[in-house]
C-alpha cells in the first residue's frame, strides 16, 4: 500500500470517527422534540389554558410537524391518520428539497403555537433559541435557514387556515351558559367559584368522531337524596372515602390533579397555581414513550399528532355530555346536605360533573398508545416533577389510565359512574380512531 492510500485510508477513518462522535453528541430527536414541545405547555400554564383548549393547541401544533415531515419524504402511507379524519387535509405541495426537515418541522410546531395562544408571542425567543441552536450545532447551514422557515410557514399557514374552521372563534358569540340553583344541577364551587368553562365546546369540529351522539355514555343516575337510590350511596362514598384516604391514594389523586385552576388564597389575595392539564400530562407520557423507543423525529411528530388529536375528540365528546347533563359536583351536594364544612381532597374544577374528563381523556388516549407501543409497555412518569410532584412508575398505557379515572373518587371531585362511564366513553373513541388508522392502513397496503 502507497503513501495516498494510507493517507486516503486515514482520512476516512478521521471523517468515520468524526461523524460517530457527532452522532453519539447528537442528542435523539425524542428528546428534541419534547423539550421544545414544553415550551408550548408553559406558555399553555402562564394562559391557564382550559383542558379542552389546551388539547387543542397541542393537536394543531404537532400536526404541523407532523405534516412537515410529511411533505418532506417521510413515509406514512399505512397509517396516515389525515386519511382516517372525517376533515380535508389540504394537498401539501413543495418543490424544495430540505436538508433538514426535522428543523423546520419543529419551527412549525412552535409557530403554530404562537398563533394559537393568547400569549403565543412567548414562544417568539424560543423560535430564535431553535434557530440559532440548529444553526451551532451543524443541524442546518445558515445560509439555508430562511428556505426552511418559508417551507415550514406553508404547513404553517395551511394548519392555521384548518384552525380557523373549527368553530373556536364563533365561541364568544354563542349563548352563555348561566348555573342555576335548580335540584341536582352544577353551582360554582369553593374557593374562587369560577364560571362554567367552555360551555359551548360541543360546537368545536373533532377530527375523528361523525356523530357525537355515538358516543354518548349510559344515562348518570338520577339526582335523589333516598337512602337507597344510587345518588345517595355515591355520595355518601365521596363522603366517606375521602374521610378515610391513605398516604398512597392521596399521592394518587394529587399526582393526576392537572387542575389548571387551581387558587390558593393569602388573607384577600387569590393567587393561581401554576399546574400542568389533563392533556398535558398524557403529551408527557407520550413524549416518555417516544424517548423510551428511540423514535426519530418522524414517529415522535407523529404519535404526537395522533395523540393530540384523540384528545381533542376526546373533550368535545366529554364536554358535550357535561353540560347536557348538568350534573352537581359531590361538594356542592355535600356541604348543602351532609357536611357545611367538608372539601374535597383536589380543588373542584369548574364545569358540571358528568363525565369525568380524566377518565374519558386518559382512557382514549392510552387505547391509542397502546395501540401504537403495544401491550404493557412499562415507563416511568415523570411529567409532574416539574410541578413539583414525584415520578411515578406504569406497567402500561391502560393501568396509567385506570389510576388517572379512581384519582378522581379519592380527590373527592366525582362520582363513581362519572368515573366509570368515563372510561367506557374514552374507551369507545380511542378505540374508533385506532380502528379507523388500521383500517385504513390495511386497504392502503392491499392497494400497493
Amino acid at each position: 500500500m502507497n503513501m495516498n492510500s494510507k493517507s486516503l485510508l486515514l482520512l476516512c477513518a478521521l471523517v468515520v470517527s468524526t461523524a460517530s462522535f457527532a452522532a453519539e453528541k447528537q442528542e435523539p430527536w425524542s428528546s428534541i422534540y419534547k423539550s421544545q414541545l414544553f415550551h408550548i405547555t408553559e406558555v399553555m400554564v402562564t394562559d391557564v389554558a382550559s383542558p379542552p383548549v389546551a388539547a387543542r393547541i397541542y393537536a394543531y401544533s404537532c400536526l404541523a410537524s407532523y405534516l412537515v415531515m410529511k411533505q418532506n419524504g417521510a413515509d406514512f402511507r399505512e397509517k396516515d391518520f389525515t386519511q382516517a379524519s372525517i376533515l380535508d387535509f389540504p394537498e401539501l405541495d413543495s418543490n424544495q428539497e430540505l436538508s433538514s426537515p426535522e428543523f423546520a418541522a419543529i419551527y412549525a410546531m412552535l409557530r403554530v403555537g404562537e398563533n394559537v395562544m393568547p400569549s403565543g408571542y412567548l414562544l417568539k425567543e424560543k423560535q430564535q433559541n431553535w434557530i440559532d441552536q440548529a444553526v451551532k450545532s451543524k443541524l442546518i447551514k445558515k445560509s439555508k435557514v430562511d428556505l426552511h422557515i418559508q417551507e415550514a410557514e406553508k404547513v404553517v399557514s395551511q394548519v392555521m387556515k384548518l384552525a380557523s374552521t373549527d368553530g373556536y372563534r364563533e365561541l364568544p358569540a354563542l349563548t352563555r351558559y348561566s348555573p342555576t340553583e335548580a335540584e341536582g344541577r352544577w353551582y360554582p364551587t369553593p374557593p374562587a367559584y369560577i364560571e362554567a368553562i367552555e360551555p359551548e365546546w360541543s360546537t368545536i369540529q373533532p377530527f375523528f368522531l361523525a356523530s357525537l351522539d355515538d358516543y354518548d355514555p349510559s344515562p348518570m343516575a338520577p339526582f335523589s337524596l333516598e337512602t337507597e337510590s344510587s345518588f345517595h350511596q355515591q355520595m355518601m362514598e365521596v363522603y366517606e372515602t375521602t374521610k378515610s384516604l391513605d398516604e398512597e391514594q392521596k399521592l394518587i389523586a394529587n399526582f393526576w390533579d392537572c387542575n389548571p385552576f387551581m387558587v390558593e388564597f393569602s388573607g384577600h389575595m387569590a393567587i393561581g397555581v401554576k399546574k400542568i392539564s389533563p392533556g398535558g400530562h398524557w403529551m408527557g407520557i407520550t413524549g416518555i414513550a417516544a424517548e423510551k423507543t428511540e423514535l426519530n423525529l418522524a414517529e415522535t411528530a407523529y404519535i404526537h399528532a395522533l395523540v393530540g388529536m384523540t384528545l381533542h375528540d376526546a373533550f368535545i365528546s366529554c364536554w358535550k355530555t357535561k353540560y347536557e347533563t348538568d350534573r352537581i359536583r359531590p361538594e356542592t351536594i355535600i356541604n348543602k346536605t351532609i357536611d357545611q364544612r367538608w372539601r374535597p381532597l383536589l380543588q373542584t374544577p369548574p364545569f358540571p360533573e358528568y363525565t369525568s374528563g380524566h377518565s374519558v381523556i386518559s382512557r382514549a388516549a392510552a387505547i391509542v398508545l397502546t395501540g401504537y407501543f403495544g401491550d404493557n409497555f412499562s415507563y416511568i412518569d415523570d411529567s409532574e416533577t416539574y410541578f413539583g410532584l414525584p415520578e411515578r412508575a406504569f406497567d402500561s398505557f391502560l393501568q396509567a389510565s385506570e389510576e388517572a379515572a379512581i384519582s378522581r373518587l379519592y380527590g373527592g371531585i366525582h362520582f363513581r359512574d362519572a368515573i366509570e362511564e368515563g372510561v367506557r366513553q374514552g374507551e369507545k373513541i380511542g378505540k374508533m380512531i385506532w380502528q379507523e388508522i388500521t383500517e385504513k392502513e390495511l386497504l392502503t397496503s392491499q392497494n400497493q
